[in-house]
């Protein structure tokens, strides 16, 4: 087995030479995380693709993230270094299911959290990422909402809205699994620490906490709060990049079982081999991506209300 410097001189040699840049989501091991050329949430790193003068583009994350960049860049390759990396939560809707919902609720407008397969995205109206999802659902003119497929993020836009959602039955076992006591656990552990959660999360997490933010809205809050001690209520990759860019202050784990097995799946080893074979292309067929596209770029046009 070679030594991890030796893995990273060869991973910058190769990039060098294929005119490759790596994109390496926050929920991701934390020594790929130091080799990214850019560090983010998943529409985050996609977008930053577009604007890549890159031939190459290797997403360290899961399939519906390397999907996405490849939506939108489809004239650069795009590899994910592992091909068993799939979020569970993706895989909670296939297309039949969701067209028999469409016809069930014939006046929705379907918004498709990006955390969805293309096939997914290509079947709905408009996509929304944890940070926009309320604005997203209150610029449509349909009363009906059907969200899918995460039914926790679901009822957090259910609480901020006067329009009627309808969840889809998928969750984040990672985000879904913390609960109540994990809050008030950590909370009586570090009674100096306010708590932030991402709205993936249930209910009853969310209504205990200071602040309910996505990974770069807790990212920007960090940066600029005074508050030296904060408990971190998501995947616990997150924290890998929070104590490395604010080493001034203290980050707590709402959970040390908060981890994502299949975020975890890519490391250097993989991140190598991906840029010696060029493996694995994901590709889109152009239908689908460019029905996939049209739901991103209608979320795209949406303005925050913050």
């Amino acid at each position: 087995m070679q030594d991890k410097q030796t893995i990273v001189d060869r991973i910058n040699s190769l990039k060098e030479e294929r005119n490759a840049v790596i994109l390496v989501h926050n929920y991701c091991r934390g020594e790929v995380q130091d080799i990214a050329d850019f560090l983010g949430d998943s529409l985050g790193l996609s977008l930053e693709a577009v604007q890549q003068d890159a031939d190459v583009i290797v997403f360290c994350g899961v399939n519906f993230m390397a999907e996405s960049a490849a939506i939108l860049s489809p004239e650069k390759t795009v590899i994910i270094p592992d091909m068993d990396a799939r979020c569970p939560m993706a895989n909670m809707i296939d297309v039949p299911s969701l067209r028999q919902a469409k016809e069930e609720h014939p006046t929705a407008a379907v918004v498709c959290y990006v955390n969805s397969l293309a096939e997914i995205k290509a079947e709905s109206d408009i996509c929304c990422t944890s940070a926009n999802a309320v604005d997203v659902v209150n610029s449509l003119d349909a009363d009906e909402i059907l969200f899918v497929p995460d039914k926790n993020l679901a009822d957090y836009v259910a609480h901020h809205t006067d329009k009627t959602i309808i969840p889809w039955n998928g969750c984040c076992p990672t985000h879904d699994q913390m609960l109540l006591g994990d809050v008030l656990k950590a909370k009586s552990e570090h009674p100096a620490a306010q708590v932030m959660a991402h709205p993936e999360c249930r209910r009853e997490v969310l209504q205990e906490v200071d602040h309910v933010f996505s990974t770069t809205g807790m990212t920007k809050y960090a940066t600029r709060t005074s508050c030296k001690e904060m408990i971190v209520a998501t995947e616990n990759g997150m924290l890998h990049r929070l104590r490395r860019d604010m080493p001034d202050k203290t980050f707590y784990p709402i959970s040390e079982y908060s981890i994502c097995p299949d975020m975890k799946m890519i490391d250097l080893e993989a991140v190598l081999r991906s840029l010696e074979n060029m493996e694995y292309v994901i590709t889109v067929p152009e239908e689908l991506r460019v029905r996939a596209k049209h739901a991103l770029d209608r979320m795209l046009t949406i303005k925050r209300s913050d």
